[in-house]
């Protein structure tokens, strides 16, 4: 079935805002400035001020979502048809997975280039998968395992082609391990979180600006407040500031202040994750979770791309296969090969036909198809 105008705007708009996401998120990142006090200057790491700016995106969904209601009141709209009532603080759960997978991972972009970065996050296929076999009831296919296994075997290759581009400079070297293991472990989280909305959220109709508005309001007051015990609490070589603290808010204001693009660096990451995030929910509830998918891996191709044509990050070899690999698992996770073997099936003659679906059929249900 071909997609309506509608459908090709999310599409677009979740390609194109996801990739400024990253890239805006790491341009502040190579920014250097002085900070507070005369300090001499030194790189913007602030991951857990760069992660209130993207909360701060998603809570502005929430205002959308009113003024929309608002229009509706007067001029009925069927994207706005009433929902049923639910509790706000089912959101809570979701959103604190998301406040602690966020600061993780902008802490990781610090320490790997983007383009690894975004292909790392191809892990929370390995770990949604589970978790919903676990705490959802479901049954993956062998086609999801057989994606899982490669999804796995994509992850070792770009970890391998890290470790060689670094294998000169061992503080490089321990640096980037670090991130890349922050990085699945801040998958871990996102699965969880992603398994919590489908439990809590999509079942009770939840408009896709009222989720993650809801959501980015939790994340942006909680996260805020947790910025002044960040303030004083040592972090060692985790810390980017001067005062080795674990954030240092003031030093980031003071360092945008001496250098006005981080300013906008930060406002496209905000601007970009308020769009991203309610095209991909509305891509999941307009087309599928599938669809969302493969514009995530359609992503990653934009970053890597433009990271390499901007001098961010040196090209490897290995990336390509590693590449190669966890778009095979996502492939193969989600069902895309399917109407591939859908159409060599009808190519063959009728007896061979139903002798293919007799070896192949089942009674599982692949966990995208389950209602």
């Amino acid at each position: 079935m071909a997609w309506t105008k509608y459908q090709l705007f999310l599409a677009g708009l979740m390609l194109v805002t996801g990739s400024i996401n990253t890239l805006s998120a790491k341009w502040a990142d190579n920014f250097v400035a002085q900070g507070c006090g005369g300090s001499k200057e030194h790189s913007f790491q602030h991951p857990f001020l760069q992660a209130v700016g993207m909360f701060l995106g998603e809570f502005s969904c929430l205002a959308a979502f009113y003024l929309l209601r608002c229009r509706a009141a007067r001029h009925p709209d069927a994207s706005m048809d009433p929902q049923q009532p639910f509790n706000p603080l089912l959101f809570l759960p979701p959103a604190l997975c998301d406040m602690t997978g966020t600061s993780i991972m902008y802490v990781a972009l610090n320490m790997t280039s983007a383009s690894s970065f975004q292909m790392l996050r191809g892990a929370v296929i390995i770990f949604t998968g589970l978790f919903s076999v676990a705490f959802l009831g479901r049954r993956l296919a062998l086609s999801q395992w057989l994606g899982i296994l490669a999804t796995i075997a994509g992850l070792v290759v770009v970890g391998l082609a890290d470790l060689l581009s670094k294998h000169d400079d061992q503080h490089k070297l321990s640096e980037v391990i670090t991130g890349d293991l922050l990085i699945i472990m801040a998958q871990i989280i996102v699965s969880i979180q992603m398994v919590l909305e489908e439990k809590f959220v999509y079942r009770h109709n939840v408009h896709p600006l009222r989720a993650v508005g809801t959501e980015g309001l939790f994340g942006f007051v909680i996260l805020s407040l947790l910025l002044v015990p960040m303030y004083y609490i040592p972090a060692g070589s985790f810390s980017g500031s001067p005062r080795g603290t674990l954030e240092d808010a003031l030093d980031a204001f003071c360092q945008v202040g001496r250098q006005p693009l981080i300013a906008l660096a930060l406002l496209g990451n905000i601007s970009s994750i308020a769009f991203f995030n309610f095209a991909g929910i509305s891509v999941t509830k307009e087309l599928s979770a599938t669809t969302r998918m493969v514009l995530d891996s359609l992503r990653t191709i934009v970053i890597w791309a433009l990271s390499l044509a901007l001098g961010w990050e040196a090209f490897h070899p290995l990336q390509i296969l590693g590449f190669l690999i966890l778009l095979t698992g996502t492939a193969l996770y989600n069902g895309l090969h399917r109407p591939l073997l859908t159409r060599l099936a009808r190519g063959r003659p009728p007896a061979e036909e139903g002798e293919h679906e007799r070896l192949l059929g089942g009674s599982r249900t692949p966990i995208n198809d389950a209602s």
